[in-house]
């Protein structure tokens, strides 16, 4: 015999072997695939989650930027709390020097001294820093040149501090006044 798609068959005995069909599990007909209703329903839901996610996060965004704004203002507000705080001191010597009755001048003097050294201290403690740039050369962005005279030194240098310059922070408060020598 012959087979149309070469597959021999096993042969018991005289008599061809028939296939035997192989029987499928009865599965019951039950849509696995949910319905587009369904589907719509559970994607509403989720797009409503990511909405909600979205407005919490904007919220806590703008609770954010809130919070550093008045941060900012606060800062602006107080920022000169600590220097205030150490003036106070020196306010308190100079009171209480005007109010002795009989001061004598070195007894003055010493007083003046020692509240100079408290302004200088808290001047210190807030970076608040003194430019006195006699010899240096000529700096725009720290120095203020009222005139130019006669001098030995080189062109562009600084003769004379009229007025002693600030720096607060690295950063001019005050430029000094100075006169500077004029080129040779």
């Amino acid at each position: 015999m012959s087979n149309p798609e070469n597959v021999q068959e096993p042969m018991l005995g005289n008599e061809p072997a028939t296939e035997q069909p192989v029987a499928e599990p009865t599965v019951d007909n039950v849509d696995t695939i949910p319905s587009i209703e369904e589907q719509f329903k559970a994607l509403e839901l989720k797009a409503a989650e990511h909405y909600d996610a979205w407005l919490r996060a904007k919220a806590e965004g703008e609770n954010i930027r809130r919070r550093a704004q008045e941060d900012i203002s606060k800062a602006h507000k107080f920022a000169v709390e600590k220097f205030a705080g150490e003036l106070l001191a020196v306010k308190d010597s100079l009171e209480a020097a005007l109010a002795v009755q009989e001061q004598t001048v070195e007894s003055f003097k010493s007083g003046v001294e020692l509240t100079l050294k408290q302004l200088v201290s808290a001047f210190e403690k807030n970076a608040l820093n003194e430019v006195n740039p006699v010899g240096e050369k000529f700096d725009p962005h720290k120095h203020q040149a009222i005139g130019m005279v006669d001098s030995e030194q080189e062109a562009n240098t600084v003769v004379t501090v009229l007025q002693k310059g600030y720096t607060i922070a690295e950063r001019t408060l005050r430029p000094a006044l100075v006169m500077v020598a004029k080129g040779k």
